[in-house]
């Protein structure tokens, strides 16, 4: 049966716009922007007030990217309201000069830029504040007219914020607490199995094998790479920063899950319990993370230090599996203490009391604004791909400032919005989107000036306001760069010839603005860091690598009362902050070939593992906990520093972007679970003995993660 061609469209626009998000988007902001426009224009008769009111809604309705349901970016857009009032009543001020203005455009437009650093949502709002400072920086300069502005911008954003919840709302998108809960309840059915496996279940092997798979691909969906960029937790709150604490647990559960389905079944019904024990704990953090009703709390999970009381007849291979099942133990207990302090009020540590060490959430008390201070010092670095991006783009958006008031363009603002829509972070996919922003323009523009042609009067671009609306906003967003700035080039032909009277050359002044603002946006581009987050990647992740491998190597030797690791534990701390952002900013861009014989993502968790477990090792074991047996301390602090030397190995080969080996097996120095088994077996009675067994554990896991990180990516 042949399709009808209305069915044909329909499912062009369901694979380009899933769940009609844009569609919606178009809807709403055509609705606002018309009712706005045509009440501020022809029911007041002010212009002003018109403009910045359609202004408004267009900023903060398709600038503006937000996170989250509806509700959620209604409120983030009213509490941005008072910095639109702050940058309107700056650009106001500094309209007074062309010097003025492009100073200001330089110290605003790095600041708005850099604030994103806080998260998400100001990267989301970056865009939109920009453009309220543009359009007021601009001539006419008129002081008095600010309070209309300010009336105009207000307007528009309240209704823009009403209409997220009340006009065809969005619906709640699946976001990472949705993809946690479904990956911890993959887990917990791993465990499950796992704990059939250890005591020989028919079968067990097999089921465990298949859930391992599914929760695998589940765990899948929380990677950076995998998110959208609206939902990533890349914040600097202690919500995100919990996210992320969860989902890298997560993957430590599977990971030694693996290793425990590899293993023989050992008939031992105490660990099998503490597995099902462990699998509940899960499926409760997972209740907790889309707060289930009757979901108020996580139970105290099952505690690592909680041993069977078989454990002291356990012979080497029972002491590998117990002290794999402690490591899991303390991973769900992870899970679900980040879990706690995500969706919990501020403050609320979790399930996990404070140990003696530096405390792995040490973020949970911390308020907010501290939060994001630590975050933006971190940044303060020519390293961070944050700053390379609010340098570059304050110093295009300045110099476009300056062209446009030097030639004392008609409508210098459109140079600045083209300069702010077409700049990438890299030179080359700035260059990507400067032919066909140029074709679409120069189309836009000469169906404009024929309109003005053939109907001068005004009416008539009153009545085609929403269709222009429509087609910018709705329309070309889902036909490519080139269709969206055709029509977006017509909507402002359209705006503009209802605010002042207008002649064919309006259109050509857009081609031209245009054409300035992509040509600045290019050059700026190719002068300020033109790789954009590739470089910044090989250097970021290398440097994290050497950390972490310090880091190891320092927590191993506190344990075994040799060293002191906070320093190491501080600058693998400040290391993860600029490798997660460069990666973060790699996965937004075109992805260089040059980078592609890496895979990041494993590279920076196997940083991840080896800085974090040090600091749940440490946490949980008092320094020096594993002196009072020197023999296999002495063994294990020998391991990590030649792990250690595996992870700057590592680094050399990142920081080239091509690993050519893998780093050198790390071979243990004798087998500690036997030396343990015979220390127990001569009449050493202290639990503490078997943190020997689990130290070798965590090392040979960062192992595993080194040879993961030096493979050829998937």
């Amino acid at each position: 049966m042949r399709r009808r061609p209305g069915e044909d469209l329909r499912d062009r626009v369901r694979r380009r716009d899933p769940g009609y998000r844009l569609v919606r988007r178009a809807a709403r902001l055509t609705v606002v922007a018309s009712l706005v426009f045509y009440g501020c224009r022809y029911g007041l008769g002010d212009v002003t007030l018109a403009t910045y009111a359609l202004f408004g809604t267009v900023a903060t309705g398709s600038f503006a990217q937000l996170p989250g349901p509806p509700a959620e970016r209604a409120r983030t857009l009213l509490a941005a309201l008072p910095v639109a009032w702050s940058l309107v009543a700056v650009g106001t001020v500094l309209a007074v000069s062309t010097a003025a203005a492009s100073a200001g455009m330089l110290v605003v437009g790095f600041a708005v830029a850099f604030a994103g650093v806080g998260g998400p949502r100001l990267v989301g709002l970056a865009n939109a504040l920009q453009l309220f400072y543009i359009l007021a920086c601009f001539p006419p300069y008129r002081p008095d007219s600010l309070p209309a502005r300010l009336a105009g911008v207000t307007l528009g954003v309240v209704l823009v914020a009403l209409a997220e919840v009340s006009l065809w709302p969005d619906p709640a998108p699946v976001g990472v607490p949705q993809r946690l809960a479904a990956a911890a309840g993959g887990l917990a059915d791993l465990a499950d199995a796992l704990a059939d496996v250890l005591v020989a279940g028919p079968g067990a092997a097999e089921a465990a094998a298949r859930r391992q798979a599914r929760a695998a691909r589940l765990l899948d969906g929380v990677r950076m790479s995998r998110l959208p960029a609206t939902a990533r937790p890349t914040g600097a709150g202690r919500r995100d920063r919990a996210w992320r604490d969860a989902a890298a647990a997560g993957q430590e559960v599977l990971a030694v899950a693996g290793s425990l389905a590899s293993r023989p079944g050992s008939g031992d019904a105490d660990l099998a319990g503490v597995l099902r024990r462990c699998a509940a704990s899960l499926r409760r953090a997972a209740d907790v993370a889309v707060r289930r009703p009757g979901a108020a709390a996580v139970d105290e999970p099952e505690r690592a230090a909680a041993l069977p009381p078989s454990w002291r007849a356990a012979g080497p291979v029972r002491l590998r599996v117990d002290a794999a099942v402690r490591t899991l133990v303390d991973q769900v207990g992870t899970f679900a203490t980040a879990v706690r302090i995500a969706t919990g009020p501020r403050g609320r540590h979790g399930p996990r009391p404070p140990g003696p060490g530096p405390d792995p959430f040490w973020y949970a008390g911390r308020s907010a604004w501290s939060l994001y201070r630590q975050q933006f010092r971190a940044h303060l670095t020519p390293r961070s791909v944050y700053l390379e991006g609010a340098v570059r783009l304050a110093v295009a958006l300045a110099a476009a400032r300056v062209i446009a008031g030097v030639v004392n363009l008609q409508h210098g603002f459109w140079v600045l919005l083209a300069t702010l829509s077409l700049m990438r972070a890299s030179a080359s996919d700035t260059r990507t989107t400067l032919r066909p922003a140029l074709i679409g323009t120069l189309a836009g523009g000469a169906a404009g000036g024929l309109l003005l042609l053939v109907s001068p009067e005004r009416q008539a671009y009153a009545a085609l306001l929403p269709l222009a609306l429509v087609l910018a906003f709705g329309v070309g967003p889902l036909l490519g760069l080139g269709w969206a700035q055709a029509l977006l080039t017509l909507l402002l032909i359209v705006v503009f010839a209802q605010l002042n009277p207008a002649s064919w050359q309006l259109a050509g002044a857009r081609v031209v603005d245009v054409a300035i603002g992509a040509v600045v946006g290019v050059l700026a581009g190719l002068l300020l860091w033109p790789r954009g987050s590739g470089g910044e990647l090989r250097r970021n992740a290398g440097a994290y690598l050497v950390a972490s491998g310090r880091a190891v190597e320092r927590t191993v030797g506190a344990l075994a009362g040799t060293a002191d690791p906070r320093d190491a534990v501080d600058a693998a701390r400040r290391a993860e902050v600029l490798a997660t952002a460069s990666l973060v900013q790699y996965h937004a861009e075109r992805h260089d070939p040059r980078l592609s014989h890496v895979d990041w993502d494993a590279v920076l968790a196997a940083a991840h593992r080896a800085s974090h477990g040090g600091q749940e090792l440490l946490a949980d074991h008092r320094p020096g906990a594993l002196a009072p047996w020197p023999g296999p301390a002495a063994a294990l602090a020998a391991r990590a520093t030649r792990l250690c030397e595996g992870y700057a190995d590592l680094a050399r080969q990142v920081s080239r972007a091509r690993v050519d080996r893998p780093p050198a097996p790390v071979d243990p120095t004798g087998d500690v679970a036997r030396q343990v088994h015979g220390l127990v077996r001569d009449g050493e009675d202290r639990p503490g003995v078997l943190s020997l067994v689990e130290v070798d554990g965590w090392l040979a896991d960062l192992d595993g993660h080194l040879r993961r990180a030096a493979a050829t990516p998937p």
